[in-house]
Order: C-alpha cells, then structure tokens, then sequence
C-alpha cells in the first residue's frame, strides 16, 4: 500500500517534471522567435539602398522628412530605389514571421513580426533611430493576416504618395484600427486565413503591439 502511493506521488512528480521542462522549451522557441524576428528588422534596407544610389553621399536622416523608410527613400532616391526599399522592408516582416513560425508555431510567428517591426522602427544598430514600420508591418500581414494584405497594402501606398507626410499618420491610424478590428473578427468567428494559419487571439494582441509600436514611432519623428 506504502509502495503504491509513493510510486503514485513519483509518478505525479515526473509528470510536473515533463511539464516544467515543456513549457521552458517553449518559452526558449519563443524567444528565439522574438530575437531572430528583432535582428530581421535590423537589415537597414533604406540605408543601403541611399549608399548604393547616391555612391555614399546621401544619408536619409538629414535629407526628406529624414525618415529612412520607402517613403522618403521615393522621395529622395526616385522610385526605383524607393519601391525596392519598400519591397525589402515587406519581405524581411514576412520572413521573420516564417521563420518565427518555424521556431515557436503559431505564437512564434506572431512574435516574431511584432519583434520585426521594433527592430526596424528602434535598430540598436543606428542608435534606435529607425523607420516607421509601416512597410515591416505589411510583410507581417503577408504572413500572419493575409486576408487583410490587400488593405494593408492599399494604406501602404498612400502613405507613400503625394504629400505623405500630412496623410500618413491619418492613414495609419486608420488602417491599424481597421487591422485590430479585422484580426478580433477573424479570431472570434474562426473565418479562414489562407496561410496565416487558423487565427488565434495572437493575432488581435500581435496586430495591436505593432499598432503601438508604429504609433510611437510616428509620434517620436512629429515631435522632431
């Protein structure tokens, strides 16, 4: 009877055991997510599309709105070098996503695109004075939301013409409530996600934390 309890309790121990040893390793996957995620975000496309073109001498920090994004790389660059920055901008969100997807799942994807879009908008590379994450977060969608890529991009690019600076924050704004709202409704009704994966509450807490990010950044470049 003693025997049969202490091997219950052992049992019991083991199993605690398992589960602790789990939930550390995916914490590390996730982790590993978010730091892979973050050193995507740090690839300074704008700069190096600005070094290509002008041989060196253009630093888009002090030319444009001095942003080192697509937009000002359009306006400063021309739109060969503004649409490549842009495209970089979107693929190096969606990988991390892909590749935050493979190291820690559903989560890991999520937090590998939110920690895409800091490492672009705050590089610890170039003393955290980054772009404003609007391009990264479009490769997040590709990734993560696909249904609500078409929009994302529609935003993207108007954000990027005309007189961008008076309407892109307007346009962000909108386009991130639309994407939080979106991203609860797919999770809620269980809607399908082409790629994305079935929608998780990760997604409406990932299309958020990206928001906030995007927004602080915005508020920091008007305050300059």
């Amino acid at each position: 009877m003693v025997r049969a309890i202490w091997n219950g309790v052992a049992a019991g121990h083991g199993m605690t055991a398992t589960r602790s040893r789990l939930r550390r390793r995916e914490l590390a996957r996730v982790v590993a997510a978010a730091t892979t995620g973050y050193a995507a975000g740090l690839v300074p496309s704008a700069d190096v599309a600005a070094k290509l073109a002008s041989r060196g001498r253009v630093d888009l920090r002090d030319h444009g709105s001095g942003n080192p994004g697509g937009a000002n790389a359009l306006e400063v660059l021309g739109p060969r070098w503004g649409y490549a920055v842009m495209a970089a901008d979107i693929a190096k969100g969606a990988a991390a996503c892909r590749i935050g997807r493979l190291l820690g799942g559903d989560v890991g994807q999520h937090v590998a695109g939110v920690a895409a879009v800091v490492g672009h908008c705050y590089p610890v590379t170039s003393g955290f004075q980054g772009g404003k994450g609007v391009g990264c977060s479009v490769g997040q969608c590709l990734a993560t939301f696909p249904a609500y890529l078409p929009i994302d991009i529609a935003v993207a690019a108007a954000a990027a013409s005309g007189s961008w600076r008076q309407r892109a924050f307007a346009a962000t704004t909108a386009s991130s409530v639309v994407w939080v709202a979106a991203s609860i409704l797919w999770w809620r009704r269980g809607w399908p996600n082409a790629w994305g994966g079935p929608p998780t509450i990760a997604l409406p807490l990932a299309a958020a934390a990206s928001s906030a990010v995007i927004f602080q950044r915005f508020s920091v470049g008007q305050r300059r």
